[in-house]
Parts: structure tokens; sequence; C-alpha cells
């Protein structure tokens, strides 16, 4: 709310929330600033059609899309918005994909091995688990889940596979329990939280999706507008800042003495060191704010125009 005020506050303006969730940071900006028409996006059916209850009293200032948020140039197109005022990106997976049992997002709970956001399209978690080779299985639990034993837990996968197909995500917590050394168990948080985080991006390809949604967001970002990435892993938050780091500098040649015309920087950022973390009363109150980066940046040149 702080950092996108001032691209929206007394006046109208467009608010883009690109991963809508249930609406709460949709609400607070529709209640917050009377002027404002909000964008949702979501690629979750469930999640639209709840938001969609929950901003009902906002009437025709709300405006709700399903699609994937590197469609976000297309539903502005369909809307017919030429550029967005502020912009805002929660990643990784919501509230209420956890919380749902039958999601198969928690591993605290034994369920179906989905994870897909959309639920109506595309691979499952079980498909990656019975279906992928052990260097592919032992490279997304290394590289999306920074898993140290992605290669012990993928011969694992692939002995108990033979047996019997991977359906549930309690016989998956069961081989992670059993494979990974007692003393990482005990210092490493929860044995399944890096291969459950692993199998999720893969699933819903978000890495890849990230990689093509920013930069595509930032070209429908309007001179003064303010965009908002929150980052829950490493890569992620790597992604946003090679994303905006090359708007934010200049493109004229060192050793001249002047600023060429069209040449400057067209961002400018705005968050202290790069990315802010949730400070420790943020994170006591909602503990799953922990990993958090946020990354801010506002347009403030666009090349030709």
């Amino acid at each position: 709310m702080e950092v996108l005020a001032p691209a929206v506050e007394d006046r109208e303006a467009v608010y883009v929330d690109a991963t809508l969730g249930l609406g709460g940071h949709a609400e607070a900006m529709l209640s917050r600033f009377p002027q404002l028409t909000l964008v949702g996006l979501d690629r979750d059916p469930h999640a639209l059609r709840l938001a969609g209850e929950r901003l009902k009293p906002f009437g025709d200032r709300v405006h709700l899309v399903h699609t994937v948020y590197d469609g976000l140039g297309d539903a502005l197109d369909g809307l017919g918005i030429e550029d967005a005022d502020a912009m805002l990106f929660d990643l990784g997976v919501s509230s209420m994909q956890l919380d749902e049992a039958d999601r198969g997002f928690a591993y605290a709970k034994d369920a179906p091995l989905d994870m897909r956001m959309n639920p109506d399209t595309g691979q499952t978690a079980a498909d990656v688990l019975n279906g992928y080779s052990h260097g592919e299985l032992a490279r997304i639990l290394h590289e999306y889940g920074e898993e140290r034993f992605a290669g012990k837990i993928a011969s694992a996968i692939l002995r108990e596979r033979v047996k019997e197909p991977f359906s549930t995500s309690g016989r998956l917590v069961e081989l992670l329990y059993a494979t990974i050394p007692a003393a990482s168990r005990r210092t490493g948080g929860h044995p399944a939280k890096r291969t459950f985080q692993a199998l999720r991006i893969e699933v819903n390809r978000e890495l890849d999706v990230l990689r093509a949604a920013i930069p595509g967001a930032l070209d429908r970002l309007a001179i003064g507008g303010r965009i908002a990435v929150m980052s829950y892993h490493s890569l992620e938050d790597r992604i946003t800042k090679q994303s905006f780091a090359p708007l934010a500098k200049s493109t004229t040649p060192v050793d001249l003495p002047v600023e060429l015309p069209g040449h400057g920087p067209q961002l400018k950022l705005l968050t202290r060191g790069g990315s802010e973390q949730a400070t420790e009363a943020e994170i006591a109150e909602n503990p799953r704010a922990q990993s958090v980066r946020l990354r801010v940046a506002q347009r403030i040149a666009k090349e030709g125009r």
C-alpha cells in the first residue's frame, strides 16, 4: 500500500493485481483509493470465483481475468487499457491453495499429488514423480528446491515408483523422512519443504512464466507508474532483479559528457538495498512472510514515447 500509493492516489488509475488469489490486496487497494480500477489476474478458477464474491461491492471498478500472469498484456488489450499505473506480483502458492488439503500443496496433509494452480490443465506432481528421469528429478530438486540431497532423493523415488506409482503426498513425505539424514532433518526444517517447493515450481512452470511476465508487465507500466514484486524463492528474486536492472541504467556510452536523448534510465529502483524483507513484527503476525523479498520500481521514461 505504501509503495504503490503515490502512483494511484487522488486520481483515476488502473491497478493490476497479477496474482489475485482471494483478493486481499485488491480489496485493500479498492477500499483506500475510490477512483481506482482493478484488473485482477489468476490462473486458478476457484480463486477467481471466491475473489469475485469478495470484490462484488466494488461493482464495475473490478475486472477479473482467468489467465497466468504472463498474459497481462493480452488481458489489458482485451479491456481496451493501454497502460497500468500500479502492478503487484505476489508470487508462489497462495494461502488458499496451501490450506485446501485436496490440492496437494501442503506436506502436512495427506492428499493427491496434484499441485496445479489451475487444476483443469497440465501435468500433476504425480506425473513428474512417476515420469521424469533420474537426471530430470535431481535437477529440479537441486535448482528449484535447493535440496542438498537431490540425487539421493531422485534415486529413492525411482526405486519406489517401480513398486507402485506415487499418488499421494503422504507416501512422498515418508520417503523423504527415510532418505534425508537425521542430522539434516533436525536442522534444516521439515524434510519435505524443499521437495514440495521444487515440484510445485516445475508443475506450474513458475520461473519460465515469470521470465516472460516481468518484462511484459514493465512494457505496460505507465510513466510514473509503480510495480511491486514479492518473491519467496531466490530464483524468483533473481529473475525480478535481472528484469529491473537493465532498465534502471543509462545506455549512453560512458565517455560521452551528456545523456543522449532516449538513452537515459527508464526505471527508478525504490527499495532500499535492492530488496526488502518482512520485519520481525510482520513475521510474528504472519509466519508465511518470513522468506519474502520485496522489490519496487517506478517507470520514469519509455523508449520511443
